[in-house]
């Protein structure tokens, strides 16, 4: 195996972590976002306020998005694994 092909599983590893998580960060992170402009406005200090809303946005996310990113690191998988004579001889 060539430095060049374990260049590339591991960037096809990380693109595929970045595609999976990207949806559920991007998701907290807006709401996130409203909360502190929530607690500006209001000017309400209480620190676990953020979390519980990041929490439960984060579980429904994984409710409608789990099943793309299911389908999306099984398929990943099956091509890692499909190719692994490939890989090793």
């Amino acid at each position: 195996m060539t430095s060049e092909t374990v260049i590339s599983i591991a960037e096809q590893g990380i693109m595929a972590v970045l595609i999976v998580c990207g949806p559920l960060l991007l998701l907290a992170l807006v709401v996130g976002l409203i909360v502190s402009i929530f607690q500006a406005t209001t000017q309400i200090q209480e620190q676990t306020l953020a979390f519980v809303p990041k929490i439960v946005a984060v579980l429904v996310g994984i409710v409608v998005f789990g099943p793309w990113m299911l389908n999306y690191m099984v398929s990943y998988t099956s091509d890692i694994l499909s190719n692994l004579t490939r890989y090793i001889g």
